[in-house]
Formats: C-alpha cells, sequence, structure tokens
C-alpha cells in the first residue's frame, strides 16, 4: 500500500483536467449522500481530495476525511480549517477513535490487499455504531479489465464535455506512475458472494447496493451493517 500513497501523494495526472477532477468528485459526493441520514457522524476512509465533501458535511452533524498520503491530508486540513463540522484525521487517529461511534463508513476506490482489507474491516466494525451502515465501493469483479474501466471513463467524459482531455489522458497514462503500479502490483478483485463471505467474516451483513459509487457501474458497491 506504501507506493500507493506515495502515488496519491505526488503531483499526479489521474484527472485529466480540472473538469474530470470536479464532476469526479461531485458522483461520488452526491451518491454518498443518498446514504446519509440527517446528523450523521460520518467517516470517509481514503477521501482523497474530497473535492464536495461540503455536499456530505451539510447533512452530517460530523464528517471525518482519513486520508494516510500526508500532503493531501495537511492540504485538507488548511483547507477545511474554518469547517466546525469537518474533522482532517490520519489512519491512526481514526484507529483510535471510541468503539460504536461512527453512524456511516465510507470506503470508495481505495486499493488494499486482502489482508488489508480484512484489517480495516474489523476496524470499521468496531467503530460502527449498531444501526451504522458501511459503505464499500469501487469493488472490481474479475471480468472488469482496464479497457471496461476505460471505456466507462470515456463515456463518462462524453456526458461531463472532456471528452478530447480524456483520450489524451488515457494515453498519457501508458506512461504514468498510475499503470507502473497498476501493472506491479494489480488490482484486488471479487466476485460478490466473496465480498458478501468477506464482510460476513468480519461481523456484517451485507448486500450489492443497486449501483455503484461513482461513474464506473462495472464496478461494485456494498452496503454492510453490523450483524
Amino acid at each position: 500500500m506504501g507506493e500507493w500513497i506515495a502515488f496519491w501523494d505526488s503531483n499526479h495526472s489521474i484527472y485529466v483536467n480540472a473538469r474530470h477532477k470536479d464532476v469526479h468528485y461531485r458522483a461520488i459526493a452526491q451518491d454518498v449522500l443518498a446514504w446519509v441520514p440527517a446528523g450523521a457522524r460520518v467517516l470517509d476512509y481514503g477521501c482523497g481530495e474530497a473535492l464536495h465533501a461540503e455536499l456530505i458535511a451539510a447533512r452530517a452533524r460530523e464528517l471525518i476525511l482519513c486520508e494516510a498520503a500526508p500532503s493531501l491530508r495537511d492540504a485538507l486540513a488548511v483547507r477545511f480549517a474554518d469547517r466546525r463540522n469537518i474533522a482532517v484525521l490520519s489512519p491512526d487517529e481514526v484507529a483510535a477513535q471510541p468503539a460504536g461511534s461512527l453512524d456511516v463508513v465510507v470506503m470508495h476506490s481505495v486499493y488494499l490487499t486482502p489482508q488489508e482489507l480484512d484489517a480495516l474491516l474489523v476496524m470499521f466494525r468496531r467503530l460502527s455504531a449498531p444501526q451504522g451502515i458501511v459503505l464499500i465501493g469501487d469493488v472490481i469483479p474479475p471480468h472488469v479489465s482496464a479497457v471496461t474501466d476505460a471505456l466507462a471513463l470515456l463515456r463518462f467524459a462524453a456526458a461531463n464535455g472532456f471528452l478530447g482531455a480524456a483520450l489524451a489522458g488515457l494515453v498519457r497514462t501508458l506512461a504514468s506512475d498510475y499503470w507502473r503500479l497498476r501493472s506491479k502490483f494489480g488490482l484486488t478483485r471479487y466476485e460478490e458472494s466473496a465480498m458478501v463471505a468477506k464482510l460476513a467474516a468480519t461481523g456484517f451483513a451485507a448486500k450489492r447496493a443497486a449501483a455503484n459509487i461513482g461513474h464506473n457501474q462495472a464496478r461494485m458497491t456494498f452496503v454492510a451493517r453490523p450483524a
């Protein structure tokens, strides 16, 4: 996971332009918002730049943004310094939160080994309130390839006015650190039944959501509740 953290902490070009980054984060925030009840205490684990976190914070009692990449986390802390109900925490600080204190946990498009995921699910189970929910988004099924991901991006780009930049960006990606890391480590994939079983093994009753969070509907989101 360390090399992925270093990548996200770098001046990468995974977003092809500002428009792409904006609509990417807005789509995620709007999809997550559908799961957030008013007054909830929410954790976004592996939040990235969280460009539209204010949409969720407007409904939540507290929004915790957790980011492992140090420079990115520092930038988030500066950006949200004046927002009284947004806290920016490190993974260690999240792990120190009280048991049963979170109403909604979101982890979307975070690249983990199976062992890393198991450890985080155990922590999420401990931190979840009895009626809480955990959303695990952008889970990749075994049949979904990089070509499928590219086509999903192009459809998203065409619908949001950055198709030309997306085509150029895909070419750049082939020579980027992102492609090097994806080729080196791969991305862990799960059948739907395997993810449900993994969540059950850590104390959750889970099912696949009707739609994935974000633009790529070839991937999966799972909704888990304490069993």
